[in-house]
């Protein structure tokens, strides 16, 4: 009986180990195949353009406020009662050039008319008579003189007196019917009345101003360039500015009654200097015609804030491409042709609101990546998902 439990002992050990290793030969043998699959890199999908050069034309943007190209003070040179207006004499009236405005009571100013001529009749009559006196002078002293008569014995100097008073006698009829044309205002340009400060039955002092007004018949903007964009237009600074057509065009913007609307107008002359505080340089467009309408389009009124586009040069070789291709370093992604990702560093002539125009760095037929990339990488393999030409203008 020991030794049998001794056997049982001994045994036991020996089975379980021997049925384990049976059940885990049967564990392997029978366990069902699995297809091995080498994992595959996950490679980014980007989108391009494959760019082509292009000639640009590189148009300068800038803003500025419309202004009238005349804004003056009509102001009465002589004192008087209103005794006449115009319809016109309102704040927003329109006028033409020449047209009479405002007429002051005349009737002081025709008294005092009267009164020159009244005064040059009797200078003239004084003068005639001074003549006679001379003519007799001469003959007396050439019977009874000898010698040579002074100019007092000739009488020519009450002569001169009296040829002096009928010259200031004329000056003063000039002078008084100067003031009477004085009495009527009239317009110094077609234009448009901004303030009125004068009514029928007012007496006014000399000096007063009566109305403030503008020309209507050209509107100017100011528009504010930065010294580096005159490389992108063609100015004739110090040659030839009198000729309009050596001058760009330029487009003008603005949203009235929440409508676009653009005008057309022409850069006619920069100013003399750099703004002090700038370092800007002021271009001054024109727009002829300003109230005219043309179909729906508004006139371009007065103080009006506008957006300018001003024509610029056209270049060769250029390349546009979006913001977005472009990163803060001014490098692009592109794909070669096995796929492969490539950072390059462009030459960039300028940026735009929804562009960058490159000069450098980039040949023709380059696929440059215009979609966002989290963490781009040189040399990483990627999938074209969408290849377009290049469309950016």
């Amino acid at each position: 009986m020991n030794l049998q439990q001794s056997s049982l002992k001994i045994l036991a050990p020996i089975l379980v180990l021997l049925a384990a290793a049976g059940t885990a030969w049967a564990i392997v043998a029978l366990r069902p195949e699995t297809v091995q699959r080498s994992e595959q890199p996950n490679t980014p999908k980007v989108n391009v353009i494959r760019v082509e050069p292009q000639t640009l034309k590189l148009n300068v943007f800038s803003q500025g406020v419309v202004a009238p190209r005349e804004e003056i003070d009509l102001v009465s040179e002589v004192a008087g009662k209103v005794v006449q207006v115009h319809p016109a004499m309102v704040a927003g009236g329109f006028f033409a050039a020449n047209e009479l405005l405002l007429t002051i009571d005349t009737r002081d100013y025709d008294y005092a008319i009267a009164a020159a001529e009244a005064q040059i009749a009797e200078a003239r009559r004084v003068l005639i008579n001074e003549q006679a006196q001379v003519e007799q002078a001469k003959s007396e002293w050439q019977a009874l003189g000898e010698g040579e008569p002074t100019d007092l014995a000739l009488r020519k100097p009450q002569l001169a007196e009296a040829e002096a008073k009928l010259h200031a006698a004329k000056a003063d009829l000039a002078k008084a019917k100067l003031n009477r044309e004085r009495c009527e205002l009239r317009a110094p340009f077609a234009g448009r009345v901004i303030s009125k400060q004068a009514g029928l039955g007012q007496y006014i002092q000399a000096g007063t101003v009566v109305a403030r007004i503008y020309a209507s018949d050209v509107a100017e903007i100011r528009l504010p360039i930065g010294t580096e964009q005159l490389a992108f237009l063609n100015l004739p600074l110090g040659g030839n500015t009198k000729n309009p057509s050596n001058w760009p065009r330029v487009t003008l913007r603005a949203e009235l009654a929440g409508t676009p609307h653009s005008w057309q107008g022409r850069i006619v002359r920069s100013e003399a200097a750099l703004d002090k505080d700038s370092g800007q340089l002021y271009l001054v467009a024109q727009v002829e015609h300003p109230f005219k309408a043309e179909g729906e389009q508004p006139p371009l009124f007065s103080g009006l804030f506008v957006q300018a586009e001003i024509e610029g040069v056209r270049r060769d070789n250029l390349f546009a491409l979006p913001r977005t291709a472009l990163n803060s370093l001014q490098q692009a992604k592109l794909v070669d042709a096995d796929q492969r990702l490539e950072i390059r560093r462009l030459e960039l002539l300028r940026s735009e609101a929804g562009r960058v125009i490159v000069k450098g760095g980039l040949n023709p037929g380059d696929q440059v990546v215009v979609s966002e990339m989290p963490v781009p990488v040189a040399g990483m393999k990627v999938t074209i998902a969408e290849s377009q030409a290049q469309a950016v203008r």
